[in-house]
This record gives C-alpha cells, structure tokens and sequence, in this order.
C-alpha cells in the first residue's frame, strides 16, 4: 500500500473528527438558543468555522436534525461550498491512491 492510502484514511479520519465536532456544536447551539440564550452562545464564525476546516457534514446534518440556523442564506452557501471542496479534495485524494 502506498502511502497515498494512508493519506486519503488520514483525510477521512479528519473530516469525520470535525463533523463530529462540528454537529455537535451545532446542536449545543440549538440548545441553548431554546434555553433562552443565557449569557454565552457559540459564535456565527465557530459554527462556520467548524464547517469550513473540514465539518461540513457535520454542519449540515447539525442544521437539519437542529433545525437551526436555516434561515441565513451565508450559512447554506459556506456549508455548501465547504461540501463541495471537501469531496472534491476526497476525489482528487482517492484517484492518486488509485491511479498509483
């Protein structure tokens, strides 16, 4: 095995850590904006910047299963662009390791 496999494993094990992190972000967030807010909430740029650095999927099933954050039209178009670039680098990961 090349070491192009242990990087397209390494790749998946970190956007599949982040997502983690990232959808349960999202869902704390939920929380406590039901709960009233109270004195400290996860910033907008947490949220986004879990999804951006490699939690997309976590983000985005975070928004569904949460319903929150739904409204704001920056959040689907960063979510979306973070999916696309983060298959896009899979797919380009999985045909080195393939093609090799």
């Amino acid at each position: 095995m090349n070491y192009n496999w242990y990087l397209l494993f390494g790749y998946v094990g970190y956007l599949v850590i982040l997502s983690i992190i990232s959808f349960a972000l999202f869902l704390k967030d939920k929380k406590m904006a039901t709960n009233g807010g109270g004195p400290v909430r996860i910033k907008e740029k947490t949220l986004l910047g879990s999804c951006v650095f490699g939690g997309a999927v976590g983000g985005f099933l975070g928004r569904i299963v949460a319903h929150h954050k739904t409204n704001k039209k920056y959040f689907s178009f960063t979510i979306y662009v973070s999916l696309l670039l983060e298959a896009a680098t899979f797919v380009v990961l999985l045909l080195l390791a393939v093609l090799k």
